[in-house]
């Protein structure tokens, strides 16, 4: 009997140093796989949970993508670096002695930030301008200019606060770190929340830390350390069905539905009207065979998922 081909969603704790493109190229040479990518970009500096998709399931991760993200961070106010983290050149370095960095002047600009806002990419990003990464043109000392975008912070919390010393090109700086937890909308850039506060309090600011720990219901604690060769990447991986049925409403198919959904055609079910996506997984074998909508009491597909086959991929 051939073995299947993986096929699955993994949930993998970033390390520091390393980008989430080195993460896939991990995942291919460990699965024997070419067909693997991701669901959201973490900087490099970053850690915590990037959801990969398997084979097949890579076709899930158009859904994966849009999910809200947990975030715990380090705001280092007192020093701007020019890619608003610890990976940038400071760009000014003009402490906290001489502002005001109370509780409550913290508390009111990070307050600003809370909410559905209007927030300006940091330079140093991901975001293509006229085809090229904004990250690139930067490198190159191009201008940059992006456009601001709708985002919602329905949380971002001082969960802790140190004041101390620390030395800049040479120069003691008084510095404020602020511990805080953040809940966002995808597109979200903490490191520009981390901007914005230092701006606002007259001190500057990046990060000095960030970890995601949530992704949509997917949490970090059930991630697995991709590194570790002791792993059993491929019995780490998520069935697409578990993940759909987490996401979405389900529609159980019998034998003929399944293949005649598979194979393209309408078929009728016993589910409310709803654009979708609904999960359509077999009776049998609780196989995940597509996303659909649903009109009229008709299944329509919106994306479908191949029966599995041999390991040879």
């Amino acid at each position: 009997m051939l073995e299947t081909a993986p096929d699955g969603i993994l949930l993998v704790d970033k390390p520091q140093g390393i980008s989430s493109h080195r993460v896939v190229s991990i995942a291919r040479r460990r699965l024997g796989l070419k067909k693997v990518g991701h669901a959201g970009t973490l900087d490099p500096m970053a850690t915590g949970l990037l959801l990969l998709g398997i084979g097949p399931s890579t076709r899930l991760l158009t859904h994966l993508v849009g999910l809200g993200k947990t975030y715990t961070a380090t705001i280092r106010l007192g020093v701007a670096t020019d890619s608003d983290d610890a990976d940038g050149s400071p760009t000014a370095a003009v402490g906290t002695a001489a502002a005001d960095v109370s509780e409550a002047a913290v508390e009111a600009a990070v307050a600003a930030q809370r909410g559905a806002i209007s927030q300006v990419p940091s330079t140093v990003s991901a975001i293509k301008v006229d085809g090229r990464r904004a990250y690139d043109l930067a490198r190159k000392g191009e201008e940059v200019v992006l456009q601001s975008r709708a985002v919602t912070v329905s949380r971002f919390d001082v969960t802790g606060r140190d004041e101390h010393v620390v030395t800049v090109d040479g120069t003691d700086v008084a510095v404020v770190d602020l511990d805080v937890v953040v809940d966002c909308s995808s597109g979200t850039y903490v490191r520009a929340l981390a901007r914005d506060v230092g701006a606002a309090l007259g001190t500057g600011a990046h990060l000095t830390a960030l970890r995601r720990t949530d992704v949509g219901p997917f949490s970090v604690d059930d991630a697995i350390d991709l590194e570790d060769d002791a792993v059993d990447v491929r019995a780490a991986l998520a069935r697409p069905a578990d993940i759909a049925r987490r996401l979405f409403p389900v529609v159980t198919l019998d034998a003929i539905g399944a293949k005649d959904l598979a194979d393209g055609k309408r078929i009728s079910a016993d589910h409310p009207d709803t654009d979708g996506p609904v999960a359509a997984v077999t009776a049998r074998d609780d196989r995940l065979v597509g996303l659909v909508s649903v009109r009229r009491g008709l299944l329509r597909v919106i994306t479908n998922f191949p029966t599995p086959t041999g390991a040879n991929a």
